[in-house]
């Protein structure tokens, strides 16, 4: 995550100390929750946390293969869909939303989880969820739709996300996720 660490202090408000080993800050956040709190995270789920992490190891081994091969276009399509719902869809139902309850104000870890369900990154993750978003013309990001707010009945609006920005969310949600799960194992 160092690459990440001037957005990660300006746009989460991480600490500088903490972004050069952000993972291991978020392993020890939630290593250190009380064991009421790491039960009902573990059971806020009707999947085990064992099976979460192996689906995550198992993406994991899906992207080292894509990073080796010669890329034809309907890998790199498939590779898209994968990464964004795993990182953005499921991960925010079996991570983020109950982690961010149990995990100190302030901490990196509840840093990352606001970050990765709130304003712009849940509307890319109801577009995904929801299949309204397409590539830019000539593939330097994705357009997506969403609402604004809560309100079900609003306008959908058109946003633009770039591929450094996406891969930052991206990274975010996986070193978040990664850690945590870890140490609930």
């Amino acid at each position: 995550m160092k690459v990440w660490s001037p957005r990660l202090i300006n746009e989460l408000k991480i600490n500088e100390d903490d972004t050069l080993k952000l993972a291991t800050k978020i392993e020890s956040e939630v290593r250190w929750l009380s064991k009421e709190a790491k039960s009902e995270i573990i059971k806020s789920s009707p999947v085990d946390i064992k099976h979460r992490y192996e689906e995550l190891l198992a993406y994991e081994s899906w992207m080292d293969i894509v990073r080796k091969s010669s890329k034809p276009p309907a890998v790199v399509r498939a590779q898209v869909i994968v990464q964004n719902y795993i990182c953005f869809v499921y991960l925010n139902e079996s991570c983020f939303n109950i982690l961010r309850k149990h995990v100190p104000s302030g901490s990196a870890c509840k840093k990352c989880c606001n970050f990765l369900v709130n304003n712009h990154v849940r509307a890319f993750r109801n577009a995904i969820a929801h299949a309204n978003w397409c590539y830019k013309s000539d593939f330097s990001g994705i357009i997506y739709w969403a609402r604004k707010g809560e309100d079900q009945r609003a306008p959908l609006v058109e946003f633009e996300v770039n591929q450094d920005d996406l891969s930052f969310w991206q990274a975010v949600a996986r070193c978040t996720a990664y850690a945590a799960f870890q140490n609930l194992i």
